[in-house]
């Protein structure tokens, strides 16, 4: 939990047990990207009562710190990343959902090259892909 503390004082957010509780369930799941709605069943699961509205209100709140990446996906809702400073792309699974990270060196050079060639230098981007399976 000390951790925890460090990491939200650090980006200047006030220490609340909320605040740690969301932070901790967002750095040990297993499942990378997650929805508010997954945070509050996980919180709800493990027996803290943390408010979906907390939740939202929190996952606002370290956004907006840097703390977390929001991503919308295609579908509608939001899913939030620990911000781990390590750049990646992302494939979506249509079929289930599922949001599998990536990096590949020459999209890297290959959207540069592009960004290049007009005229521009690139800053940052968003690669999704989505995916199903090959039939066999």
């Amino acid at each position: 939990m000390a951790d925890e503390n460090q990491e939200l004082r650090k980006v200047g957010l006030k220490v609340t047990l909320p605040r740690v509780k969301i932070l901790q369930m967002l750095e040990s799941a297993e499942q990378h990207h997650m929805s508010a709605e997954d945070v509050y069943k996980a919180l709800m699961e493990a027996g803290d009562d943390v408010g979906l509205a907390t939740v939202y209100r929190v996952l606002t709140q370290f956004e907006s710190a840097g703390l977390v990446v929001r991503h919308n996906f295609d579908g509608g809702h939001s899913v939030f990343e620990i911000a781990r400073g390590d750049h990646h792309d992302h494939m979506v699974r249509v079929d289930t959902g599922e949001v599998i990270e990536f990096h590949n060196n020459e999209i890297e050079e290959l959207q540069k090259r592009i960004a290049a060639e007009h005229g521009f230098q690139l800053t940052d981007h968003s690669l999704v892909l989505y995916v199903k399976p090959m039939k066999k």
